[in-house]
């Protein structure tokens, strides 16, 4: 079932549109009386939410189990089959469980590391084995062979019966520590002196190394599939490289592991990158040693790296792993704080939680028992709760904010807005003025249409590139104003003047008698060519064409004793006495001939 919350109430299986307005959305899977699994994300929730959001999903899923248990009842076929491919050694099961439990049991209490520990179990087996095939010589290699399959089998219930009675009865762990006790943390921020941001985070022997870039919008992932055509501006990656658990083999391809545990942390931390936060975000987590809980590590050193660039988070984010031990038909049970990788392959649950200060972010809870009550689940989410808390002090005894500059290396961007009829004349025909823009700045330039505006990013290395290119928007964009001086280039000549392109686009008539003070029979006279950057002051524009008239000699000191040049008037039609009447019109050399 799927279950939102929105404006307080929890929605089953909302629609896409309410979805917009949800501040919780899990996944939940659960038989009539336990939960099996939850996966999810929020904005900040409290725990006791968490909760009432998952009852209300088990009011809405026992209906339906209900049903499926009536029809199965219908059809004569209620009773659960068991089956079992195995063929088992009693006699034998039971002379290893015998002989190997305390064994394994007192290796167990020894809280050794986990290779002296897997080292130590391994012996106990090999042990076995050895003298198991000393006693039956009459065997012949390939029923050995079976019997060692066999006994691997064997020796993986002891091993696990050894570790959870361990924690059940003596409240020690494989590696001794208390049932809510975390392991040590050692952190770094900036171990790397290239990267825009990265950090080292190391909690007992699972260490991830995080390094966060910012790009430009260009660097946006593009994510098209059935439901959804948009971008992403902040993408996290997560990698398993084999030799992080110890073992040599080929580093193939992306798993569905890597895929999983990756959208994890991407959720526990996407909801505290600010949305108007320019940059593209791309976090990159490269687990270098792991025994358990490496996607809460991510999260973590994450974190860190974010900060280490200058992201202005919200809030700071860490995670935690959380196990469970219950054996069926017993009530005592034991929830398990910072999980190690034995303890997740040999227990009950294992349940992840990310979360800020004031609430939770994402969640992932899978179980290996029968089901997982309320009771438990509320335990397990408030001993989370403070081993999040204690992990975050740590996170910001490292880097306590946000770096409140970006590192050098790091493209500056600035974002502007523009009117939206002004977009087609920034990008031009075909891309042609945005493109010799980015050529001659060194900028890279970008523009969306949203909100009925322009929004336009301009990023490069430095920080006069940027202004280069700002300022060739805003000449593009701006409208020019009576009375202004502008550094223009001529254009073209002609002979009654010249016409000056005072911003790009944008061109007005210099005139003749505009030059100089000195009266000029042509424009050449006063030295002027094509091309030419000449400094002008705009004068009028007319109303109904829109064209503008350009001064320069406004702008030159005025010559001692100057007069200013009568202008004749000039006369209204039908007031021009010394020509004939319309009516009185003859032909061209009759009129010569009166005049001679």
């Amino acid at each position: 079932m799927r279950v939102a919350r929105i404006n307080g109430e929890f929605v089953i299986n909302p629609t896409f549109e309410q979805m917009k307005e949800a501040d919780m959305d899990i996944m939940v899977g659960a038989s009539a009386d336990n939960i099996m699994m939850v996966e999810g994300e929020m904005k900040e929730v409290s725990e006791q939410d968490m909760i009432g959001a998952l009852k209300a999903a088990m009011a809405a899923i026992k209906p339906m189990c209900e049903l499926q248990t009536e029809l199965s009842k219908e059809l004569g076929t209620d009773v659960k089959r068991e089956y079992c491919h195995e063929v088992n050694d009693e006699e034998l099961r039971q002379q290893m469980n015998t002989e190997l439990y305390p064994k394994a049991y007192d290796v167990t209490k020894q809280a050794l590391e986990k290779q002296a520990r897997q080292e130590a179990f391994d012996k106990i087996l090999a042990d076995f084995q050895e003298a198991y095939d000393a006693a039956h010589t009459d065997l012949s290699e390939d029923e050995l062979e079976e019997k060692h399959a066999e006994m691997e089998r064997y020796y993986h219930d002891v091993m696990r019966d050894a570790m959870r009675r361990c924690i059940l009865d003596e409240g020690i762990r494989l590696d001794g520590r208390k049932t809510d006790e975390i392991r040590p943390i050692w952190c770094e921020v900036s171990p790397l002196p290239m990267p825009h941001g990265s950090a080292i985070f190391t909690r007992g022997e699972t260490q991830s190394l995080s390094t966060c870039t910012l790009g430009t919008k260009m660097d946006e992932k593009l994510v098209d599939d059935v439901l959804e055509r948009g971008y992403q501006r902040f993408l996290l990656h997560y990698n398993f490289p084999p030799f992080c658990t110890g073992e040599a083999k080929a580093q193939r391809g992306v798993g569905r592991r890597e895929i999983g545990h990756g959208h994890l942390a991407w959720r526990g931390l996407k909801g505290q990158i600010p949305e108007d936060f320019p940059y593209t975000v791309r976090l990159v987590s490269q687990i270098l040693e792991s025994n358990g809980s490496s996607s809460m590590a991510t999260v973590c050193a994450g974190t860190l790296a974010l900060m280490d660039a200058g992201v202005p988070m919200k809030k700071p984010v860490s995670g935690i792993a959380m196990g469970l031990i219950k054996n069926p038909g017993e009530e005592k049970y034991a929830v398990l704080s910072d999980i190690l990788g034995d303890e997740d392959h040999l227990g009950d649950m294992d349940f992840k939680t990310t979360g800020t200060k004031d609430g939770l972010t994402a969640t992932q809870m899978d179980i290996k028992c029968d089901g997982l009550s309320f009771e438990i689940l509320e335990k397990a989410l408030m001993q989370a709760k403070a081993g999040r808390e204690h992990i975050l002090k740590c996170l910001t005894d490292t880097i306590a904010e946000p770096r409140a500059e970006l590192k050098p290396q790091v493209p500056r961007i600035v974002q502007i807005e523009i009117p939206k009829e002004f977009i087609g004349a920034v990008i031009g025909p075909g891309g042609k003025i945005i493109q010799q823009m980015q050529e001659d700045t060194g900028a890279t330039i970008t523009i969306d249409e949203a909100d009925g505006v322009g929004k336009v990013q301009v990023s490069a290395p430095n920080k006069d590139a940027i202004d280069a290119a700002l300022g060739k928007i805003k000449a593009i964009v701006a409208i020019p104003e009576v009375g202004e001086v502008y550094e223009g280039t001529v254009r073209s000549i002609m002979p009654y003047g010249c016409f000056v392109e005072i911003m790009p686009g944008k061109d007005g008539l210099l005139h003749i008698s505009e030059i100089d003070w000195k009266r000029l029979e042509t424009v050449e006279e006063a030295g002027i060519k094509e091309g030419d950057k000449l400094k002008v002051k705009l004068m009028e524009i007319d109303p109904k064409t829109g064209k503008y008239k350009l001064s320069h000699r406004v702008l030159l000191e005025k010559p001692e004793g100057y007069v200013e040049r009568e202008r004749r008037p000039r006369p209204e039609r039908g007031d021009r006495g010394d020509r004939r009447p319309r009516g009185d019109r003859r032909p061209r050399g009759e009129q010569r001939h009166n005049e001679e």
